[in-house]
């Protein structure tokens, strides 16, 4: 089944999904001759596919293409980052941002890198707490920084949607390696993802 736009999926996977999501909208009682669901399972299976496009991807392999070397070693810090991700438990979205910052160590990163290592692990089915210590692990293992912090802030659906209803609960997760396990670089980090300074 060719695709209509620039989005490449594999054809083999793709007609596999679509036919899996007309079986559920058959399983749940809609009529797949209405005109609304034409093409429906097809654009659920590229949704699906655009979603959880981050197991094909390598997130190291994105750091290590645009690392340079510089001794600036001092707090860098990409705050207020969008992201977006399935929970694995209900296959619901989970949304929100992400704060990350590093102490270089003789190197730095390209700035725009960190919101892609971000999609990586968050276009697969997740749990806010593994997602923040993906991101965390990569940047680490990569740059070999001083130190690292994470901290993602979050609302699910499958607790605003369903279960327990509640509509303005948001679930933050933080996680921290070397010079940010100290309470002056802590605080100075979050002191500074709370602050307005533009």
């Amino acid at each position: 089944m060719p695709t209509t736009n620039s989005e490449n999926f594999e054809p083999v996977a793709l007609d596999g999904l679509v036919g899996d999501f007309e079986s559920v909208l058959k399983a749940i009682g809609e009529d797949l001759t209405r005109e609304g669901l034409a093409k429906t399972p097809e654009r659920a299976a590229k949704a699906m596919m655009f979603l959880t496009q981050g197991y094909e991807q390598d997130a190291e392999a994105i750091l290590r293409s645009a690392m340079f070397r510089e001794d600036y070693s001092e707090m860098v810090l990409v705050k207020d980052i969008e992201l977006y991700s399935l929970c694995e438990h209900h296959m619901l979205p989970f949304f929100g941002k992400a704060h990350v910052a590093y102490i270089p160590n003789g190197y730095i990163v390209g700035l725009s890198k960190i919101p892609r290592v971000i999609d990586v692990y968050a276009r697969r089915l997740q749990v806010q707490e593994r997602l923040t210590d993906q991101i965390l692990r990569c940047l680490q293992d990569t740059l070999n920084p001083l130190g690292a912090a994470v901290v993602i802030e979050a609302r699910h659906m499958c607790m605003m949607m369903r279960g327990v209803q509640k509509q303005n609960s948001v679930t933050t997760t933080s996680a921290f390696t070397g010079e940010f396990q100290r309470v002056e670089t802590r605080n100075e980090f979050l002191n500074l993802i709370g602050s307005n300074l533009l």
